[in-house]
């Protein structure tokens, strides 16, 4: 059973895909003129430097949407920065060694373009229902820009096969089974009390809808973040004397792969990139195609003004929030211990502040694993409305969309029962969640490329009325929407 999915997923994730998360990055870094390097104080000023301005606050108001540009991040941020940044960057280490971290690095310096695209794409793309409330994603770029713009007749097949990629991970999720694994390692609850103790939680949020999702991520997530990342580096700065090295070692073996050591089995240079670029594609969700349907909600007057948001995000989640789980693994030397997954960070917190690290990263993954697992229930909703927009009964979608929030923690319950009663092993369920990954983003990133035009048509729009670079075109229209007004 590992020795194919091992196969499987590196048939996947192999040179092909990697190539095109690469490419694709590149591409629209290259064609940005490097935005996300040479504008980076802009992106957070124009982002989180606005959060506490009652202006910016006013003027997106009075914006249609659903969320405000920060709900709207925050349910993006707790989407992505959940059990991958704990367990996920773990066991990137632990398969590909240290070195896998520097492609982690890599790959989201560029990739923060890539997800400014995609977001950019999903505002200026989405499509108002019967409240005129706004949602969109790949798949309405896909049916307007592919479609309607590029008269693409086969748009509904990268859509249908997008759409079952995400989908798959509705019945193969991590998050339930993380978070019952940490709960356990520490409380000795057992595993399936505590994924029962979790799925009370995800209804308490998802019931209240997408905006009662939002408002509890804008609440949660900084709180998490902070806590979290003042424990990892109280760690990193307390083993000061081992940071230099554990630079030198992420460096060399990014490039010479990494001898066995410990309880690590040793990996190849192949091994390490694939690693690095998978973990973080599964982290930040980078070209996957799915915190831009949640973005697509957001009270906004430009796209590029949401797809800003995009870029910081991945900036967050990868450089700063990876980069504390993967130097707090190293530097206290837990990486070679033979363990994996969450299991891995929770040894390297234990070991960094005592009992205490334990607790503190427990109750992390518990709640990055809930903001998650609410930010994951926006994307298919927002996938339901697109499948049954063109259904006359309004009342039948809602029905279909009330009875999938009562169902949808239930897929990841099961696995966890399953996982009890037929003991299968953690790497196992990332296995699934690699393959899960890879048939959206290849599809999306394809996709991207063919709108490619759009973007930098919407970029030059933005440089020119809001950073005085170029003529602002009075007939062009930011929003898809609007073109025949």
């Amino acid at each position: 059973m590992e020795q194919i999915l091992e196969k499987i997923v590196g048939w996947l994730w192999g040179l092909p895909l990697i190539f095109t998360v690469l490419f694709v990055a590149l591409y629209f870094t290259v064609g940005s003129k490097v935005f996300q390097i040479t504008h980076l104080p802009h992106i957070f000023k124009a982002t989180f430097g606005k959060v506490f301005s009652k202006k910016d606050r006013k003027e997106s108001e009075s914006e249609k949407g659903i969320l405000t540009p920060f709900q709207a991040v925050a349910t993006a941020i707790g989407g992505s920065v959940g059990v991958g940044n704990i367990g996920g960057v773990a066991t990137a280490i632990a398969v590909g060694g240290p070195g896998a971290v520097f492609w982690m690095w890599l790959t989201a310096l560029f990739s923060m373009m890539t997800k400014m695209v995609e977001v950019t794409l999903a505002v200026h793309y989405r499509n108002s229902d019967e409240k005129g409330d706004p949602y969109g994603g790949p798949t309405y770029y896909m049916q307007k820009g592919l479609g309607e713009e590029h008269n693409i007749k086969w748009w509904k097949i990268p859509a249908i096969l997008f759409g079952f990629g995400i989908f798959a991970t509705f019945f193969i999720t991590l998050q339930n089974y993380t978070v019952a694994e940490a709960i356990d390692s520490t409380f000795g609850f057992g595993l399936i009390p505590s994924a029962l103790i979790y799925v009370i939680g995800i209804y308490i949020i998802i019931l209240g809808g997408i905006k009662r999702i939002g408002e509890t991520a804008s609440k949660i997530i900084p709180f998490m973040c902070a806590f979290y990342l003042l424990a990892g580096l109280f760690i990193i700065f307390s083993n000061a004397s081992e940071i230099i090295p554990v630079f030198k070692m992420i460096f060399n073996s990014a490039f010479t792969g990494m001898a066995a050591v410990g309880g690590f089995t040793g990996a190849a240079i192949a091994q390490v990139i694939q690693m690095g670029v998978a973990r973080a594609v599964y982290s930040n969700e980078a070209g996957w195609g799915t915190s831009p349907m949640i973005h697509s909600t957001a009270k906004t007057s430009h796209p590029v003004k949401q797809g800003l948001w995009g870029a910081a995000e991945v900036f967050i989640d990868t450089i700063i929030i990876c980069s504390i789980t993967a130097l707090t693994i190293i530097v206290t030397g837990v990486w070679s211990t033979g363990l994996d997954g969450a299991t891995l960070t929770l040894a390297a917190f234990e070991e960094g502040v005592g009992s205490a690290g334990r607790y503190i990263i427990t109750v992390s993954v518990f709640l990055f694993g809930l903001t998650t697992t609410t930010g994951w229930y926006t994307y298919y909703e927002v996938l339901l409305r697109h499948i049954f927009s063109t259904d006359r009964s309004i009342q039948a979608k809602n029905r279909i969309l009330f009875l999938f929030k009562w169902i949808y923690p239930l897929p990841g319950l099961l696995l966890v029962i399953y996982a009890v009663f037929y003991q299968l092993p953690g790497k196992y369920v990332w296995y699934f969640a690699d393959i899960t990954t890879a048939i959206p983003t290849f599809i999306n990133l394809v996709v991207l490329l063919f709108l490619s035009k759009k973007f930098f048509a919407l970029l030059r729009d933005y440089k020119a009325r809001y950073l005085n670079i170029g003529t602002v075109d009075p007939d062009f229209k930011v929003f898809y929407e609007d073109r025949d007004k």
